[in-house]
Order: C-alpha cells, then sequence, then structure tokens
C-alpha cells in the first residue's frame, strides 16, 4: 500500500464514523449532556479553545519533563543493569514492582510526601514512563551478537569499549521502541497524577478542567479536552516515530524500505 493510501484510509474511516455519530445524536434527540455531536464538540472547542489550551501547556509541561527524565534515568539504569549483572539481578524486580503497582494508590502519598505540586505530578508520570525504556534497553544492551562481542574481547577492547561501540548500537532499536512507548506512558501518568492532585487555579492542566467539566455536565467541553489529549498524544507518537525512523533509516532493517 502506498503511503498516500495509508494516510487516506484512515481519514475516511474517521470521517464515516464522525458522521455516523452527528446523524446518531441528532436522529435519536440525545441531549447534550449525555453525549454531544462532533459539531457541538468541534463549537466548544473553538469557543472554549484558549483555556483549555493553557491547561493543555501544563500538562505537556510535566510530560515531556517525565519523558526527558525517563530517558535519561532508564537509559542509564539499563546501562548500569548491563554492566554489572548484579545490580540487575538485585534491583530489577523493585523495578516490576513499582510498574505493576498503581499509580492511583501511590500518587495520593507522593503528592503528600513531596512538598511541590510540579515535582510531585514529575514524579507520578516518571514512574509511569521509565519501566519500558529501562526494560527495553537492558534486552537490548544484553542481546548484542556474541561472535562480535567474542570478537572485540578478542581485540583486547575494553568493557566500556564494547558497550560504545557494539552494545549501543545494537539497543538503539529497542531503546527507540520503548521512548515511543513511555511517550504515551508519560502523558498518561501526568493525567492521572492531574486527576488525583486535583489542582486548581489559573496554572491546572487539562485533567483538572475534565473534572470541573464532568462535575458541571458540561459534557462536550469535557469532550473537547479528551480531544485535546487524545491529539496531544498522537502527535507525541509521531514525533517519536519519526525521530526512530530518522535515527535507524540508513542502518537499521525494521526502518529500511522494503524491497518490491
Amino acid at each position: 500500500m502506498t503511503n498516500p493510501a495509508r494516510l487516506l484510509a484512515p481519514v475516511i474511516v474517521g470521517a464515516v464514523m464522525l458522521i455516523a455519530w452527528e446523524a446518531a445524536v441528532d436522529i435519536e434527540g440525545v441531549p447534550p449532556y449525555i453525549l454531544p455531536g462532533p459539531l457541538l464538540i468541534a463549537k466548544t472547542l473553538w469557543t472554549d479553545g484558549p483555556s483549555l489550551l493553557s491547561s493543555l501547556a501544563v500538562t505537556l509541561r510535566i510530560t515531556l519533563a517525565a519523558l526527558a527524565a525517563a530517558v535519561i534515568l532508564g537509559g542509564a539504569i539499563a546501562i548500569m543493569f548491563a554492566q554489572w549483572r548484579v545490580l540487575e539481578v538485585s534491583f530489577f524486580p523493585y523495578a516490576v514492582i513499582l510498574q505493576v503497582t498503581p499509580i492511583v494508590s501511590i500518587a495520593p502519598l507522593i503528592i503528600i510526601w513531596v512538598n511541590d505540586t510540579f515535582a510531585s505530578l514529575l514524579i507520578c508520570a516518571w514512574i509511569v514512563a521509565f519501566f519500558p525504556i529501562v526494560a527495553n534497553t537492558t534486552l537490548g544492551l544484553n542481546s548484542a551478537d556474541r561472535n562480535l562481542a567474542a570478537l572485540f574481547q578478542l581485540y583486547g577492547a575494553s568493557r566500556w569499549q564494547a558497550l560504545r561501540f557494539l552494545r549501543l548500537p545494537s539497543a538503539l532499536p529497542l531503546f527507540l521502541a520503548g521512548v515511543r512507548i513511555s511517550g504515551g506512558l508519560a502523558l498518561i501518568g501526568a493525567v492521572v497524577a492531574e486527576f488525583v492532585a486535583g489542582t486548581g487555579g489559573s496554572a491546572t492542566g487539562l485533567a483538572s478542567r475534565i473534572l470541573e467539566a464532568g462535575y458541571r455536565l458540561e459534557i462536550p467541553r469535557l469532550f473537547a479536552a479528551l480531544f485535546l489529549l487524545s491529539l496531544t498524544g498522537i502527535l507525541i507518537f509521531a514525533v517519536l516515530s519519526w525521530l526512530s525512523n530518522a535515527l535507524l533509516k540508513r542502518w537499521h532493517e525494521s526502518a529500511l524500505p522494503a524491497e518490491e
């Protein structure tokens, strides 16, 4: 399938779904406080856009900061795990425990312990986002070709030379895959943390706007905020996918064009 067709197919499906949604709401006479139509949501997004975008900027700032922290700290932790096996055996289970613990259950404690709203929200989002990077990068570092590793050892390469020239390039595709996953998870973590924190005021995030709209039964505004969150998640994934392809397209099989 050609690239234009790949873009056109989901656009057509989405347009058909929106038309069917609008028609169903109009025909059945569904009240907007139960399910608004796409046209009403678009109108609400136009009128309330400035306030929603300012709140989105707050959420996006937490998301990007959490993603950056996950990339830096997660990558560093994975390198230490790969270099010293005893560290991986000792600490990887605790990373798993932290990942599988619902962030909703520990977010209130983090917010109480950390006497700073932004820092507490950042920590919550980081907890959600860091594990895919740690797991994928550790796997990639440990999956370097054993024959090449033996060749490096034969020529007297140091541990850090083998890491730089063999293991890091081998781990790059899996690392970038983890970053793509963590991008969406960082956004989810930021939103969940904002839900739990219940922050208000002029510097409130988009999650608080969703809660506020739900309490007031302003469902079109709620859907408009959800649309902005979904669009933000799509853009984050698209940017990270483009970055991954740019780094891998010249040498890795996963990014090379398919042969006809």
